[in-house]
């Protein structure tokens, strides 16, 4: 059995690594068959080699995220399983610190994944951005957060929320079209964000 160590600075790392119940670290066990023992400053990786490297990874990278202030939570820790396994840990560092702004109730809105984080440059920089994706991705969310920001900042004089008109006996938010065995993005629901300069 292999065993290696990472040292940690502060308690509340270690406190915010682990999680409540140590449901964080507990994810991390499970994915790689590892054991994880916080002992003071440090904390003791246990188990095969390979899997003891991609679990160091791992945590390496969730401390990264708490050094920059970031909450973890089950989403983070799943996303940076997902990055060490396809080995683009490194990517995560980009994600911690990019606010978007701060919602009326203090939480702040900002990119969660590389994807949205892509997505959200492609507003910002260009006229026309279209995405396209599943249900509850964000796409929506981070669109008329940066809206509001563009806004705020007096960049757009107006914000215009659209959507197709839809003749009666259609589904509400849908082209009257029909649609194939393949779902193509003219089927689905559509929404337009227009900011008038």
């Amino acid at each position: 059995m292999f065993e290696q160590r990472i040292n940690i600075d502060r308690m509340e790392q270690a406190v915010a690594l682990f999680g409540s119940f140590d449901e964080n670290i507990k994810l991390i066990e499970n994915e790689y068959a590892v054991n994880v023992v916080g002992r003071g400053s440090e904390i003791k990786v246990s188990g095969e080699p390979e899997n003891v490297a991609k679990a160091v990874r791992v945590i390496e990278s969730l401390l990264t995220l708490i050094n920059r202030g970031e909450a973890l939570s089950e989403q983070n820790v799943r996303y940076c399983i997902a990055l060490v396994n396809e080995g683009t840990e490194e990517k995560i560092e980009s994600l911690a610190g990019d606010c978007i702004c701060v919602t009326s109730k203090g939480k702040p809105v900002k990119p969660k994944t590389l994807g949205q984080k892509k997505y959200c440059s492609a507003i910002k920089e260009n006229t026309i951005t279209i995405g396209v994706g599943p249900a509850g991705t964000g796409k929506t969310y981070l669109a008329v957060a940066l809206a509001v920001t563009a806004f705020r900042a007096q960049q757009v004089n107006r914000i215009i929320l659209t959507r197709p008109a839809v003749e009666a006996g259609e589904k509400l938010g849908f082209y009257p079209v029909i649609c194939s065995r393949r779902w193509t993005p003219i089927c689905g629901p559509c929404m337009m964000l227009c900011l008038i300069c």
